[in-house]
C-alpha cells in the first residue's frame, strides 16, 4: 500500500459523490476513495455528518486538548474532499446537479424518495447523466412492506437474526442474545455497496449506460448470515447462540489456560491428531468418538471434558509456543490495544499518520490501513478525514463558480 499520491491508483479518473452519511454509505465511498476514486463528500452546513458528532471519543490536538471532532467520523471518510451544500435550497440543489453532471458515481443513503423532493432521485440525476452510477443505501430497500422504515444496523442485527446466533445460550451464565462488537451491517453494506459499484462501471464501459443500485441493510444481514443460513434452509431449525463454540466444527473455540484465555482453531482432522500428539494424548485421536470432524461434534462435551483440564495446565504464551510451529491454529485474545502492539501487526503497517492540512490544531489523525494491497494498483492514503467543508471553495471552483459566486452563497446560508 501506497501512502503517496504519485503511487498508481486502480480509479483514477472515476468522480464520486458522496451524500451519504454515518457509516454504510461512507465506508463504500472510503473504499473507492483509497483506490484512487476522487470523493467529494456533501454535508450540511455547520452541522456536518451526524458521526463528527458522536463522542466521546474525541481527537485530540497537537497540544495535546481534546477537540470536539469524534473519532468516529474518522473511520470511514479518509481521502475524500468535504463541501457545505444546504440542498434544501434550490440553489444548493442546482450545485449538487451540477456536480452529478461530471460524477461517475452518486451514493446517498437518505429515506425512500427522500432525495426526489429535490429534484435529486436517480430519474432527475439521469436525465442529465445517463453515464451516472446512482447508488442507494437503505435499511430496508426501495421495494416491499418496509420500505418507508428507517433502519440502522442495530435494528437489523436483531431483525436478520444474527442476534439469536450471537453471545451465550439463554440457560448459560451472562446469556441472552447479544449485538457485534462493531456495526457489522453497515460495514458489510458499504462492502457490498463497493463491489456493486465496481460491477457497474465495469457493465458502462460496453454499455456506455450508468443504473441505480439499490442496496439494503436487511439484505446484506441476511446475506452474511452465510453458513448459518445455509444450514437452517437445509434443515429447517434455526441455529441457537453457543458462545464461542462453532456449530459445525470442534475443537474450534476459546479455552481457559492457566493465566487467561486461548483460542484453538481446530478445522481438520489432521490438525486434531497434531494437536494430540502435542499434548501427549495421541490416543484421542483414533478415539472413534473423536476421530473425525463430524464425530467430535456430536460429541462435544466429551471432548471438552477431557481437554479442559488439560488446557489449564500452560499459560497462554507456553500454548501458543507450543502448537504454533505443528500448523495447529491457535492465537490469544486480545484487547484491541494489544492487537495494535502485535508484531504481525505493526510489520504490516496497520497503524497509519494521516496528514491533514488544516488550521485546527490537528495536523495528523491515526487510521487503520486498507487491507486492500494489489501489487501494481496499490490502496493510495492521500489525506485525512477532512475538516467540515474543508474543500468547498475548491470543489465549487471546478465546476465553474466565481470567487464573487461562491462569497455570495456562502452569505446566503447555502454553503
Amino acid at each position: 500500500m501506497s501512502s503517496s499520491s504519485s503511487a498508481p491508483a486502480a480509479l483514477a479518473g472515476i468522480k464520486v459523490l458522496d451524500l451519504s452519511r454515518v457509516l454504510a454509505g461512507p465506508w463504500c465511498t472510503q473504499l473507492l476513495a483509497d483506490l484512487g476514486a476522487d470523493v467529494v463528500k456533501v454535508e450540511r452546513p455547520v452541522a456536518g455528518d451526524d458521526t463528527r458528532h458522536w463522542g466521546p471519543p474525541f481527537l485530540q490536538r497537537d497540544d495535546g486538548s481534546s477537540s470536539q471532532e469524534a473519532s468516529y467520523f474518522t473511520a470511514c471518510n479518509r481521502n475524500k474532499r468535504s463541501v457545505t451544500i444546504d440542498i434544501s435550497t434550490p440553489d444548493g440543489q442546482q450545485l449538487i446537479r451540477q456536480m452529478a453532471m461530471q460524477a461517475d458515481v452518486l451514493v446517498e443513503n437518505f429515506k425512500v424518495g427522500g432525495l426526489a423532493q429535490y429534484g435529486l432521485d436517480y430519474d432527475s440525476l439521469r436525465a442529465v447523466n445517463p453515464r451516472l452510477i446512482y447508488c442507494s443505501v437503505t435499511g430496508f430497500g426501495q421495494s416491499g412492506p418496509y420500505a418507508e422504515r428507517a433502519g440502522y444496523d442495530l435494528m437489523v442485527q436483531a431483525m436478520c437474526g444474527l442476534m439469536s446466533i450471537t453471545g451465550h445460550a439463554d440457560d448459560a451464565p451472562g446469556g441472552g442474545p447479544l449485538k457485534v462488537g462493531v456495526a457489522v451491517i453497515d460495514v458489510f453494506t458499504g462492502l457490498y455497496a463497493s463491489n456493486a459499484i465496481l460491477a457497474a462501471l465495469h457493465a458502462r464501459q460496453s454499455s456506455g449506460r450508468g443504473q441505480h443500485i439499490d442496496m439494503a441493510l436487511l439484505d446484506v444481514g441476511m446475506a452474511v448470515l452465510a453458513n448459518q443460513a445455509a444450514g437452517y434452509l437445509a434443515t429447517g431449525e434455526s441455529p441457537g447462540r453457543a458462545g464461542n463454540i462453532h456449530p459445525s466444527l470442534a475443537p474450534y473455540q476459546d479455552f481457559p489456560t492457566a493465566d487467561g484465555n486461548v483460542l484453538l482453531a481446530i478445522g481438520n482432522d489432521g490438525q486434531f491428531a497434531r494437536f494430540c500428539a502435542a499434548i501427549g494424548e495421541p490416543g484421542w485421536a483414533q478415539d472413534e468418538r473423536f476421530a473425525t470432524n463430524t464425530a467430535r461434534v456430536h460429541n462435544r462435551q466429551a471432548l471438552l471434558q477431557r481437554m479442559q483440564p488439560v488446557m489449564k495446565t500452560r499459560s497462554t504464551a507456553e500454548w501458543i509456543a507450543l502448537l504454533q510451529d505443528k500448523a495447529v491454529p491457535c492465537g490469544p485474545i486480545n484487547t484491541i490495544a494489544q492487537a495494535f502492539d502485535d508484531p504481525q501487526v505493526r510489520a504490516r503497517g496497520i497503524r497509519v499518520e494521516l496528514p491533514r492540512q488544516t488550521q485546527d490544531g490537528i495536523s495528523h489523525v491515526a487510521g487503520v490501513a486498507s487491507p486492500l494491497r494489489l501489487s501494481e494498483t496499490p490502496a493510495v492514503l492521500r489525506s485525512a478525514p477532512p475538516a467540515l467543508g474543508q474543500h468547498t471553495d475548491e470543489v465549487l471552483a471546478e465546476i465553474g463558480m466565481s470567487p464573487l459566486s461562491i462569497e455570495s452563497l456562502r452569505a446566503r446560508g447555502v454553503i
